[in-house]
């Protein structure tokens, strides 16, 4: 009897030594576990605000190289001529407006190639005299007015953006395709006063593939 005794005694303190052993292992393995959460949790985090950071570049990017053509350009006496506009997609720029030379034309393009970042340069400047460019902006009134009125009986090309720089007629915005892009040039260039047609028409088809 004492023997049984005995060896219910030493069981009973065995098993109770074993309950704190396993409880730990427990916790052990659950802070493991809960670390790994953690650390997955942080490596997300980081790679979100990587993600953010990254698409807060490429959103800015072509405003700042904007910015930095026209610090450039502005700041060259050999770029003749007020008006001048700058635009910036995808890392590229193009130049628009009006200059008082072919000198000042080419100093622009090189000027906007070499600001840092930019990929290409698209030089629309159109050469216009000092003396001859009040006539010609009040022409180029008259052109942008006469297509714009054109455009507006036709449902597909009345929200094209219409310019007019020294009788070169410029279309922007976006079509639904090709055929009405060429319409566009065509209807553009019978326009009287209009000496050519810049179409910088996106095709919604082609941004779509």
């Amino acid at each position: 009897m004492r023997t049984e005794l005995k060896t219910g005694a030493a069981l009973l303190t065995a098993i109770l030594f074993a309950l704190p052993l396993t409880a730990g292992a427990a916790d052990k393995a659950g802070k493991t576990e809960g670390t790994g959460k953690t650390e997955g949790t942080m490596d997300k985090m980081e790679n979100k605000t990587k993600e953010t950071t990254q698409e807060a570049k490429g959103a800015v990017s072509d405003s700042w190289l904007t910015s930095k053509t026209k610090i450039a350009l502005f700041s060259d006496d050999r770029v003749k001529g007020k008006d001048v506009r700058i635009e910036t997609v995808n890392g590229e720029v193009f130049l628009r407006g009006k200059v008082d030379s072919d000198e000042a034309k080419t100093a622009a393009s090189d000027i906007a190639k070499g600001v840092e970042g930019v990929k290409n340069v698209k030089n629309d400047l159109q050469v216009v005299a000092p003396a001859a460019r009040k006539a010609v902006q009040a022409n180029d009134k008259q052109i942008t007015k006469a297509v714009e009125t054109s455009f507006a009986k036709d449902a597909q090309l009345k929200k094209i953006d219409v310019r007019a720089d020294a009788g070169v007629v410029v279309l922007s915005g976006e079509v639904p395709n090709i055929s009405v892009s060429a319409k566009a040039s065509e209807m553009a260039h019978r326009v009287a006063g209009v000496k050519s047609v810049k179409n910088e028409l996106r095709v919604a088809q082609a941004k779509a593939n």
